[in-house]
């Protein structure tokens, strides 16, 4: 059987008092390098604070984000492939805003989430670069395939662009290709 021990201090030991430290500074107040585009009121309501935008600057309402709205384009728009990707593309009738919007679909075949994140970058990107030739009040829908890592590395962003104009120029109402 086992005795029981006891614990004695040690000459190396202190004993410290049970008291709280000091409030310091609070680490969730926001310093001088704090993001500028959020606003300073957490109580703020979403219309007060500012709108985030993408990569290239455009609102993100100028997106498609719900599996409805690109399932829309899908099954009603008019299509056109090329080596690299598939535009969509879908007149919305009935609505108040005349804004494009571009939704963006690359899958795991084209690499892992760098590479896919590029890719949606860089098709972003081309896109808006052309929004001056696209038609008011339509939704489209990128969807990349996975060749378009290689265009690219090799070409970049001209590339990209190239592809979207070609498809862009066959793509009309009613007219769907593969």
């Amino acid at each position: 059987m086992a005795s029981a021990r006891t614990y004695t201090a040690t000459a190396n030991e202190a004993h410290l008092p049970a008291e709280e430290a000091e409030a310091g500074k609070d680490a969730r107040i926001p310093g001088a390098n704090a993001d500028a585009r959020r606003t300073r009121d957490p109580q703020a309501s979403a219309q007060q604070r500012p709108e985030a935008a993408d990569s290239v600057g455009m609102p993100k309402r100028r997106r498609l984000s719900r599996s409805g709205e690109f399932d829309r384009v899908y099954r009603d728009g008019a299509s056109h492939a090329t080596r690299y990707l598939v535009l969509y593309s879908f007149p919305r009738k009935n609505e108040d805003t005349a804004d494009v919007r571009l939704g963006v679909s690359v899958s795991r075949k084209v690499g892992g989430a760098v590479d896919r994140n590029k890719v949606k970058r860089t098709l972003r990107e081309a896109f808006w670069e052309l929004s001056e030739r696209l038609p008011e009040g339509h939704d489209f829908v990128a969807v990349a395939r996975p060749e378009i890592s290689g265009l690219i590395e090799r070409e970049g962003l001209g590339g990209v662009r190239a592809s979207l104009e070609e498809a862009l120029a066959h793509t009309s109402p009613g007219e769907r290709s593969t």
